[in-house]
């Protein structure tokens, strides 16, 4: 049985290659090494009863993942679901990796994933080319939740938001300094927290302060991330994450304005991702 597994920050979809019937597909909370440990991947997976009668069953494991960006947090990655998945071939890979296989298949393009987190990188049809991209929600991740969740969180408590945006934002969220900056600077996976205030945008889209804050937030991730690249205009860019595929139509207006061609917004990428795995397995077999 083969077993794929996208995951970010936030949440981790999975879906495994079932004999003679539909695969199963599940979803957990993310598995992003950068912020939890082994021992805790080891717990939540533990915990997934869709996939415990087939622990022993699953011979490929292909797991692509933010923070999976060094030898070190791979290994991490790949210790922890060796404990459980023990006669598995295992391999653990970027979710860049992953996003250029659901959108761009063996073909080369760029691939952009704008969700919790942001990044960027170009794909020759084999290989995912280093970039400068992927700093992270502190230094980076422009355009993606954390970013929006952050400008959200700050403006409301500084006072600039638009009154009626104010109103609502506090209704939801029922936040003030003390409970923002425990949960930034105190508590686990700080990005996620600050993504969880993007939603916001989604029912406000058409207040004029949203539609200004996401053509700000995209404006930013394309000059910082896409017009770096000399050839960014040859080749379609390709769209993946909950952020590109709700506001995609800022996202089009934004690119259209710099000239990025935009080829598949996708939301999940886990069934494009899942199909290009089985299809690789079986002509290499």
């Amino acid at each position: 049985m083969i077993l794929v597994v996208d995951s970010g920050s936030y949440k981790s979809d999975w879906m495994l290659a079932l004999p003679d019937t539909e695969p199963l597909m599940f979803r957990t909370r993310g598995l992003n090494p950068f912020f939890i440990t082994e021992k805790e991947i080891v717990k939540i997976v533990q915990n997934i009863t869709e996939i415990t009668p087939y622990t022993d069953l699953v011979t490929e494991l292909y797991f692509f993942g933010s923070g999976c960006t060094n030898p070190d947090r791979r290994e991490l990655v790949s210790n922890a679901l060796s404990q459980l998945f023990t006669r598995a071939f295992i391999s653990v890979e970027t979710d860049l990796i992953g996003s250029a296989y659901a959108t761009c298949g063996n073909d080369s393009g760029y691939t952009a994933v704008l969700g919790t987190g942001s990044n960027v990188t170009f794909f020759d049809g084999e290989q995912v080319q280093p970039t400068k991209q992927g700093l992270g929600f502190v230094l980076g991740d422009e355009g993606s939740g954390a970013w929006f969740g952050k400008k959200l969180v700050t403006a409301f408590l500084y006072g600039s938001l638009p009154d009626e945006l104010a109103h609502k934002f506090e209704a939801t969220y029922r936040i003030n300094k003390e409970i923002v900056i425990k949960n930034v600077y105190q508590r686990n996976s700080p990005n996620t927290y600050l993504a969880s205030f993007a939603p916001f945008m989604e029912s406000n889209q058409n207040h004029p302060y949203i539609t200004g804050l996401l053509h700000r937030g995209f404006e930013e991730f394309v000059k910082t991330n896409i017009l770096l690249f000399p050839n960014y205009q040859e080749h379609l860019f390709h769209f993946v994450g909950s952020i590109a595929y709700y506001f995609s139509e800022q996202l089009r207006i934004v690119c259209k304005q710099y000239a990025v061609q935009i080829g598949k917004i996708i939301q999940q990428p886990i069934e494009e991702l899942f199909n290009f795995v089985i299809e690789r397995e079986t002509v290499n077999k």
